[in-house]
């Protein structure tokens, strides 16, 4: 027991280093600005800055009665907040600006605010896209994320500085830092503009969740998608190894973690051959890991889908699409999601042989299955015989789990 005593002490108590580690030099040597923010800095970290009296005329404007109005009011008011600065909290100081962290009511606030920025910014004007005969398409909003489309140069900018001297009347800004342009199949080099700072021009940017590319294909997000779903794959490693788990609970966490976040968005891809095949490569190599199917063995993919019981990628993807067409079709008609659906966009096509669009994969299946749009727009209607008519385009063999 002595002598174990001695060596874990001559382990666990090592002699000083020869020479002291130069932590001081490090310190001070390391490309890290530890100064104060600036103003400017803590404005743009802000979560926002709407101005309250104009959200209560806001409120007002949209027929909310005015007792409502000023409930709100009363909560809002001497509303103060203090800083947890180096462990300490600051003293007491009130908030005059923006909505509540939080509050339930914050996020309906905020929209409508944006709603009304939106709607004074793009009236009485036509520098949106052509959406039907008699309208345009200006916008896409999410919370704060806003999206504006424009057919060239002149009219998103001109549309871009209406927006940003419109935000500052409700006290919202452009960041242009934070907001990017995309083109699509233009040959302009000119950058847009806010407060005399140039956007970034990008590629690709995620919006959403979904990567929108420069091409207008769903190759990117295809991509992006596939990174995401190994990432969650190989965080789950150590439970794909483990023999004591069975293999009905293990492809039941697969389908929950990462059959989710690899077909997240698959509704609206555009998928050719190379892309499809990428995707189920993918799927195929995560069923081999989780059976524990290993080289020398060779199984036919077929098996490996019976196996693990799954269906081939080509057939979730379809079936995903027709599901979420059917909530589609069943949208009003002046839906945008509905009408985008037989929506035609303006200009010429490029020469060569056409490109595998959303739309051409939905008829190629329609086709298939021997429908027309007049068929899927009535069957639709009726989600009972619509779920009937997904689930007949596979009909499942064997126990699916």
């Amino acid at each position: 027991m002595t002598r174990w005593v001695e060596h874990f002490e001559s382990l666990l108590n090592r002699p000083p280093p020869i020479e002291p580690p130069e932590i001081l030099p490090a310190r001070n040597d390391l490309d890290i600005n530890c100064e104060p923010p600036t103003l400017e800095e803590i404005e743009n970290a802000a979560f926002d800055s709407i101005d309250r009296d104009t959200l209560w005329k806001l409120l007002r404007h949209y027929g909310i009665p005015p007792k409502i109005v000023t409930l709100i009011q009363k909560m809002y008011d001497g509303t103060s907040c203090k800083v947890l600065h180096e462990g300490r909290l600051t003293d007491s100081f009130e908030i005059k600006t923006g909505v509540r962290q939080g509050c339930l009511l914050s996020p309906f606030l905020s929209i409508l605010a944006v709603d009304w920025l939106m709607k004074e910014s793009t009236s009485g004007s036509r520098n949106g896209i052509q959406w039907t005969l008699w309208t345009q398409l200006d916008d896409l909003d999410f919370a704060d994320d806003i999206a504006l489309v424009s057919h060239n140069h002149s009219q998103m900018q001109d549309k871009t500085s209406t927006v940003n001297q419109l935000s500052g009347s409700i006290g919202l800004r452009i960041h242009p830092g934070k907001s990017k342009m995309l083109k699509i199949k233009s040959e302009d080099t000119q950058a847009i503009t806010v407060g005399g700072k140039p956007l970034e021009v990008v590629e690709n940017f995620k919006y959403l969740g979904s990567v929108i590319d420069h091409s207008g294909g769903t190759a990117a997000d295809v991509r992006s998608r596939v990174a995401k779903a190994r990432a969650a794959f190989k965080t789950l490693d150590k439970i794909w190894r483990d023999r004591t788990i069975s293999t009905k609970t293990k492809i039941r966490l697969f389908n929950s973690n990462v059959k989710s976040a690899l077909l997240y968005g698959c509704e609206t891809w555009s998928l050719n051959q190379s892309s499809l095949k990428k995707v189920q490569t993918f799927v195929n190599g995560c069923f081999r890991r989780i059976l524990r199917i290993f080289w020398p063995e060779r199984i036919r993919n077929e098996e490996l889908w019976n196996r693990a019981g799954q269906r081939p990628i080509r057939e979730e993807k379809t079936q995903r699409r027709w599901r979420w067409l059917g909530h589609t079709l069943r949208k009003p008609r002046n839906s945008i999601t509905r009408q985008s659906l037989q929506w035609n966009l303006q200009g010429k096509r490029s020469r060569g042989r056409p490109r595998t669009t959303w739309r051409r994969n939905l008829e190629d299946e329609m086709k298939a299955s021997g429908h027309s749009w007049r068929d899927i727009t009535r069957m639709a209607q009726d989600r009972r015989e619509w779920g009937t008519v997904v689930r007949g385009l596979y009909p499942l063999q064997g126990e699916w789990l």
